[in-house]
């Protein structure tokens, strides 16, 4: 039996990607595997890429469910015409509960110490290539998911590229990847490649109305820009707290080149909590620091206007920082401000002192 970890937060309040019977803005996607499937000619292995939380995973069990529970054997014309399946039907409930015979989803596991491993390791994918060689237990399809492949350790991603050397018959292999380069190039090139492109903004803003529906209609469109398109991204930040954690932010930023330093502390202090609250809170800060270095430097490539400001005191706020310093010392501090965050999660920095270090780095550049 799995173990659990030792602490497990609290479901959130939309379904996993297993449960989700919604897919939204990816139809030519699906479009694709059911044109590979009515060819008869449907690919061992499928590598479904593109950022985090735009439905990749979503996708996989979609077409999981369609492969072993769905209408395959096409209506009045000859041939399924779409890879919806209903979730109340019996055998796509026990897909999407994972009680089916034919369907194995791999992602990170516990570890003896009961913590999540921070990679896919080779005990996770062992099995892996004996499941897919057998014949299908209910006569249809072997499929198994790998999410996220790019967690794959090397052990791990060489035993799925035995597989991917010698793929069975009737079995799909689907691998979820948010960064695709970081697999074995050899991985890549036997897998046909789906990229999904981000959600449009209206898109995710009806998402997050249909999620969170007390969310005032100002904050879902300010978390969907800060999300670029990935209704996952926006959904986690809006239960994190991400906006107050934007609004602190700025407010320290909109200082600068002058420093509140005990309001830095207090902030720093805040994210640097060894709860799960601050565990939250820092990795949310890691990512908005990082979106708007990002968005500054962008913004200052394309050489446009004054740029919309999600929040008070945000108005101007990169064409002043812009001014005090040139691209390439803000492409410097965004280099910087990374790896703090990656050296910190290497090595067990202290968070307070990157987080103050980060906002330290912001202010020498531009004196």
């Amino acid at each position: 039996m799995a173990k659990r970890p030792e602490k497990e937060e609290a479901p959130p309040p939309w379904p996993a990607p297993r449960l989700n019977a919604r897919l939204v803005g990816h139809e030519a996607a699906e479009a694709t595997l059911l044109g590979a499937f009515t060819s008869g000619k449907l690919p061992h292995a499928w590598l479904i890429t593109g950022a985090r939380g735009i439905g990749k995973a979503t996708l996989a069990h979609r077409f999981a469910r369609f492969l072993l529970a769905g209408d395959t054997g096409g209506g009045l014309f000859g041939g399924p015409t779409s890879i919806e399946t209903d979730l109340a039907a019996p055998n796509a409930h026990r897909v999407a509960a994972g009680g089916h015979a034919d369907l194995r989803v791999v992602e990170r596991s516990v570890s003896d110490r009961g913590r999540l491993r921070t990679e896919i390791v080779v005990e996770d994918v062992r099995e892996l290539g004996q499941f897919m060689r057998l014949t299908p237990a209910e006569g249809g399809w072997r499929v198994a998911i790998i999410d996220a492949a790019d967690e794959m350790n090397r052990n791990a991603a060489n035993a799925v590229l035995k597989i991917l050397e010698e793929p069975p018959a009737r079995a799909v292999l689907l691998l979820v990847a948010h960064a695709p380069g970081r697999l074995l190039p050899t991985i890549r090139s036997r897998c046909r490649r789906l990229n999904l492109q981000a959600l449009a903004n209206d898109t995710v803003v009806s998402l997050m109305d249909d999620y969170l529906p007390g969310m005032a209609a100002d904050e879902r469109a300010a978390l969907a820009r800060l999300a670029d398109g990935s209704v996952g991204r926006a959904l986690a930040l809006g239960r994190a707290g991400g906006l107050e954690l934007y609004r602190n932010m700025i407010d320290l930023l909109s200082g600068l080149p002058s420093l509140d330093v005990a309001a830095a502390h207090a902030f720093a202090d805040r994210v640097a909590r060894r709860t799960e609250e601050g565990e939250s809170d820092y990795r949310t800060v890691a990512f908005l620091l990082d979106w708007w270095l990002t968005s500054l430097i962008r913004h200052g490539a394309a050489g446009e206007g004054r740029a919309a400001a999600l929040v008070a005191r945000e108005e101007g706020l990169r064409e002043k920082l812009l001014a005090a310093a040139g691209l390439d010392r803000w492409m410097q501090v965004w280099e910087k401000v990374a790896h703090l965050f990656a050296r910190a999660d290497a090595v067990n920095l202290d968070r307070k002192q990157v987080v103050l270090g980060s906002f330290l780095a912001l202010q020498a550049v531009t004196r």
